[in-house]
């Protein structure tokens, strides 16, 4: 199965269980009249509305690309996460203002134990579905999927802290702790949503993905060719599934196309075996220059006019720099 329809068909079930999950807890609510409960409901309607921005998302970024969209149309992806991040943001805030009005007017709860037990499934289900949505989303290199992932995690999390508010409740009739509780977790859920919004505007902007970078980084370090005497302005953009590098390889200066072209062929195939066919590589060869004997390590070079000084160990900082490196760059 193709990737993209992976993602589109986990993406379709995650939004049927969204609405299944919402009608269990508006159950539970309903039974109990618990605020806290309540506010696990809400970010329930949320999850529905971004599971079907999702669905949106996916099916947009699946499109080839076309004489508009060159690079593709991935970056619908980082605008559906915005979105989806906006939407928890709010709703937290929103939760947080209905509950302070309860918590100086508490209400009575009723029937807690049953509420208890329909919020305890929900729990379970959503982690479940939060850890495969996860890792089908970090396997196909999807947005939208990490995001709804993430998201269903850290929802679970606030509905185990609301749990455990509800079993106190349960065994002290205290009544302001269910406001208190909504209260609390509401804080969390606005800041998972910040965090999302965070992810996405750094998507859209381009930001450099740090941890990517060093891994790839680290990768071309240790399976370095001797006839790749160095690299330099290497950019990584990311278009929602599909990963964009830019880089210019120095090869000697005496290699002919074909033989600067083979050297491209073998980095490319490093990559690909690394990062899979979702890497779009643009690669340009640069002939070395008299100041780059110092730092080549090809031992054969029958043309070398200065002594090895030593290797460039390549690292976030030089190996981005748009210039060709010397032992004194190093």
């Amino acid at each position: 199965m193709q990737p993209s329809s992976q993602n589109l068909r986990i993406q379709k079930r995650i939004a049927v269980l969204s609405v299944i999950l919402f009608a269990i807890k508006m159950l539970a609510y309903l039974l109990t009249h618990s605020v806290a409960i309540l506010t696990d409901a809400l970010e329930s309607i949320v999850n529905i509305v971004a599971g079907a921005l999702g669905i949106y998302s996916l099916i947009v970024s699946a499109r080839p690309k076309d004489n508009d969209h060159p690079y593709g149309h991935g970056k619908v992806e980082f605008i559906s996460s915005a979105v989806e991040g906006t939407l928890i943001f709010v709703a937290g805030i929103l939760i947080i203002y209905g509950a302070s009005m309860s918590l100086s007017s508490p209400r009575q709860v009723h029937k807690l134990d049953w509420g208890i037990i329909l919020i305890v499934i929900t729990a379970v289900i959503n982690y479940a579905a939060g850890i495969v949505c996860e890792r089908v989303g970090r396997k196909n290199n999807s947005l939208p999927l990490i995001a709804s992932g993430k998201h269903l995690k850290s929802d679970t999390y606030t509905t185990a802290g609301i749990i455990a508010g509800l079993i106190l409740l349960y065994f002290t009739n205290i009544y302001w702790i269910d406001s208190a509780v909504a209260i609390l977790f509401a804080l969390i859920i606005s800041y998972t949503g910040y965090k999302i919004i965070r992810s996405s505007v750094a998507g859209i902007m381009d930001e450099a993905d740090e941890n990517l970078l060093t891994e790839m980084i680290a990768t071309l370090n240790k399976n370095r060719g001797a006839n790749w005497v160095d690299m330099h302005n290497l950019r990584i953009i990311k278009y929602g599934a599909l990963l964009h590098l830019d880089a210019h390889l120095t090869v000697p200066w005496y290699f002919n196309v074909y033989e600067a072209h083979h050297e491209i062929d073998e980095l490319s195939g490093l990559l690909r075996r690394e990062y899979g066919d979702s890497l779009e590589i643009f690669v340009h060869s640069d002939a070395c220059m008299t100041f780059s004997c110092a730092i080549c390590i090809k031992t054969d070079c029958k043309v070398r006019q200065e002594t090895f000084v030593k290797k460039i160990q390549w690292s976030k900082n030089n190996i981005s720099a748009n210039v060709k490196h010397s032992e004194k760059t190093a």
